[in-house]
């Protein structure tokens, strides 16, 4: 079976898509981009094989699929639970002289995780922080400050080993192997008799047999760094468009707001991008603002939004420069706002300056597609309803539950049509060899 990869390199979140020839999707990765552009290329393209690969083994056990799927990735993330606790434990040790205090508090926290694994890690979770990152860090920031309370010590040092080894243990590439995580989840699952003889009959078979990937193509903040040819690297306008109007063929126009910058797309009726306007040079009101905004409050990113829908009178919002993220902030908070307000008065604000690139791009026609990590957040999805409304009147916005693989689609969409037979054929096996190690 041949399979077309996209990769999309951006600035906060790195994503990849497979898809087979009828241009159906059979694999999503998805990794956080704040360590290092070449790891997560790798981990990216890693975690989309290894989904195409489940789905191709789940599929021999359809009475449990989804809990077989479900299963494996708790045992996924336990496992980097578990090398992340001895990554702190390392930190902790070298931190000011072996603090003995300080290796205990922090490895009582990760130890208190660890109990909690199972449901941290349930599908109920993932549907609130998509990473495993966000789903922990919100965590360890809810009860850091009992853990330090109870050995009596400082919070920052506890913090500082914590974000010290949770960005030590992005960099790390080992992982439980498909094989074994498989194994467990089929336990987990409670699978077992010829089911699950089936299933792992049907990993071993894809693990001698792999697919082939014929061709890639890259996008996205970072796609210089992308080790591909250049004719295998197109710009995220293009790829954006494509993918937007591959997921609703309806789209005229497009919103993407990612973690750098925010763009907006005019496109055809075949997805060809006709106009666009993109605030490259600044990430004011984009995902990374918002991810300081988080930081700041000590919330996990997915908390944001439905904090901001508690809102009943929105801020006025006067800047969202992500040079001072914290001083208005603060300065809202020190009169006596609530939270909520805040949060709110902020998403509108993000949106509006969305909404001058909108009309800067030639405004909205027909049906629009709301794109990028940002299109997760239900505060920010409502704030556009409304001022798409006032401005434009009713309008229809699709906002796919995979809409952060927008960009990704597309490469993937252009990987499958933008190469000629008779290149195609020669290069299958050349890409092949190189992405062999990620499909065993």
């Amino acid at each position: 079976m041949k399979l077309f990869l996209g990769i999309d390199l951006g600035s906060t979140t790195s994503k990849a898509i497979l898809i087979d020839e009828s241009e159906s999707v059979v694999g999503r990765g998805i990794t956080n981009t704040r360590s290092s552009y070449d790891v997560a290329v790798e981990v990216a393209r890693e975690e989309a094989v290894t989904d195409a690969l489940l789905r191709l083994v789940v599929a021999h056990v359809p009475s449990c699929e989804a809990d077989v799927a479900s299963a494996f990735r708790i045992e996924r993330d336990l496992f980097r639970l578990g090398r992340l606790r001895q990554r702190c434990q390392g930190v902790a040790a070298s931190a000011r002289s072996g603090d003995s205090k300080l290796a205990g508090c922090t490895d009582s926290l990760m130890g208190h995780l660890e109990e909690e694994g199972e449901s941290l890690f349930s599908a109920e979770s993932r549907d609130q922080g998509t990473f495993f990152r966000d789903v922990v860090g919100a965590r360890v920031h809810a009860i850091v400050e009992d853990a330090c309370a109870s050995w009596n010590v400082d919070y920052d040092l506890v913090t500082g080993v914590y974000d010290r080894a949770i960005l030590e243990a992005e960099n790390e590439t080992t992982v439980l192997s498909f094989g074994e995580a498989l194994a467990r989840a089929l336990d987990r699952a409670g699978v077992n008799g010829q089911a699950r003889e089936a299933a792992l009959r049907a990993a071993e078979k894809v693990s001698k047999e792999p697919p082939r990937i014929a061709s890639l193509v890259g996008t996205g903040y970072g796609r210089q760094r992308l080790p591909f040819p250049k004719e295998n690297i197109r710009s995220e306008i293009l790829c954006h468009g494509l993918g937007a109007h591959s997921m609703f063929p309806t789209t005229r126009t497009v919103l993407d707001i990612g973690g750098q910058d925010t763009k907006a797309i005019q496109v055809d009726e075949k997805g060809l991008v006709t106009a666009f306007q993109m605030n490259d040079r600044c990430a004011a009101g984009c995902g990374r603002y918002l991810g300081y905004i988080a930081d700041e409050l000590s919330l996990g990113l997915h908390e944001l939004g439905p904090l901001a829908l508690q809102g009943t009178r929105p801020c006025r919002i006067t800047s969202t420069c992500t040079v001072f993220p914290g001083l208005e902030l603060r300065d809202l908070l020190a009169v006596g706002e609530k939270r909520e307000n805040i949060l709110a008065g902020l998403h509108r604000a993000i949106i509006t300056r969305a909404m001058s690139l909108l009309a800067r791009s030639g405004g909205v026609h027909g049906d629009m597609t709301f794109t990028g990590g940002v299109a997760k957040n239900a505060a920010a999805v409502a704030a556009l309803h409304e001022l798409t409304t006032r401005h434009y009147g009713p309008t229809v916005i699709h906002v796919h539950p995979d809409s952060i693989y927008t960009g990704a689609l597309g490469a993937a969409l252009f990987a499958k049509r933008g190469v000629p037979p008779d290149l195609q054929d020669q290069r299958d096996q050349k890409h092949a060899k190189e992405c062999s190690t990620c499909l065993t």
